[in-house]
């Protein structure tokens, strides 16, 4: 009988890495109104008591068939803390926390703070393109995997809207899409991973890109934007008609406009302040039109190349194969033996089974046939 065990060379194993990607798509109605009941509450948004983020789902989350989406908050920076505006503290302390997870500190332990032009700086210094004010976008790791494909990042968003007179809907105006354009070469490092400037417009050029507007960190799976881009546009949830603490006393719009029914409604720039972090994550939500992005899985591979010379296993050690004395599969006694081989198994130093291949169909095996099997172990 052949020897059951072969060890395996240097030569017979080979480790490769494989990127798989697949397309997300996220429409703006899963994240703005699919699933509403009789009392117009959107049952696929999950809010909490702490006030700090909302949660989207792509069916009602009490089913047991929903999956989380994405999570939105807000929050800005101690610069610009104002204990009189609400919940000025919470905001600081999102802010703070998505910036030391995702920027993380600098030499002298201060928390650097969130910049459109990618550049590293501290929540006191290079003013210039900091962000202060930012929504976050926190994609569950079930859609992202193990990273966002760079160059693949595409939110659909309404940047400005007008709010109609007494009884009729907000109206969502100015449609735009913003990418990580050409991140696939461009982009940064910071603690969390990489990283990739997001655009307002596609092109080889930053004259042609338009300006950055926010960051997104592929393996950390979240997307930062500037409240900045909505500046001059009225902010609040859609309605019937606006309502409780989207509403400012006259005057205190932006720019004094914006009146519907006598009254003025907030701009971006009244509401990061005056409105609550679910506030501003509704209105955010309502805006959205469209996200796509690819993720990547990261598939690691053993092959193991199993060579089996033409002296090799030309007999079966199935009991089976042998029935008085004599091998089943030969009919007279000049015939060369041979076996069919089902399944290769690999075993460790001591002789331990670890993992079992099965062919697809048995193949013959005789002193005259060589054969290698080639066995991937995906991890």
């Amino acid at each position: 009988m052949a020897k059951t065990f072969k060890s395996l060379l240097g030569d017979d194993v080979v480790n490769t890495r494989t990127m798989l990607h697949e397309a997300i798509p996220i429409t703006g109605t899963i994240s703005s109104g699919t699933y509403i009941d009789a009392t117009a509450t959107e049952t696929n948004i999950k809010t909490f008591s702490h006030g700090m983020f909302e949660s989207v789902y792509d069916y009602p989350y009490l089913s047991s068939s929903a999956n989380h989406i994405f999570d939105v908050t807000f929050g800005h920076s101690s610069t610009v803390s104002d204990s009189s505006k609400a919940q000025n503290s919470k905001k600081v302390n999102m802010y703070n926390q998505m910036a030391q997870v995702l920027m993380g500190y600098d030499v002298s332990g201060s928390v650097r703070a969130f910049d459109s032009d990618g550049e590293v700086a501290t929540q006191t210094d290079d003013t210039d393109g900091r962000m202060d004010h930012c929504f976050f976008l926190n994609f569950s790791r079930l859609l992202t995997k193990d990273e966002i494909k760079k160059n693949s990042f595409r939110l659909q968003l309404h940047v400005s809207g007008v709010a109609g007179d007494a009884g009729k809907r907000w109206e969502r105006r100015n449609l735009q899409t913003l990418g990580d354009y050409l991140s696939a070469t461009e982009f940064r490092t910071s603690p969390a991973g990489d990283y990739g400037l997001i655009f307002t417009a596609s092109g080889d050029t930053p004259e042609t890109r338009g300006p950055s507007v926010g960051l997104v960190f592929y393996q950390a799976g979240v997307a930062v934007l500037t409240s900045s881009i909505f500046s001059g546009s009225a902010f609040y949830s859609p309605g019937n008609s606006p309502a409780g603490g989207n509403l400012v006393p006259p005057g205190e719009g932006y720019g004094g406009a914006g009146r519907a029914g006598g009254v003025a409604h907030r701009g971006v720039n009244v509401a990061q302040t005056g409105s609550t972090i679910e506030e501003l994550g509704n209105a955010f939500r309502h805006r959205i039109h469209d996200i796509d992005f690819n993720n990547t899985i990261e598939l690691n591979s053993s092959i193991y190349f199993c060579r089996v010379n033409h002296n090799e296993y030309n007999y079966s050690s199935n009991p089976t194969y042998v029935a008085g004395s004599k091998l089943v599969v030969k009919n007279n006694v000049n015939d060369l033996p041979v076996s069919y081989i089902t399944s290769v198994g690999l075993y460790s130093p001591d002789n331990e089974l670890l993992a079992v291949a099965k062919l697809s169909e048995p193949l013959r095996k005789d002193p005259n046939t060589e054969l290698t099997l080639r066995v991937r172990l995906d991890y």
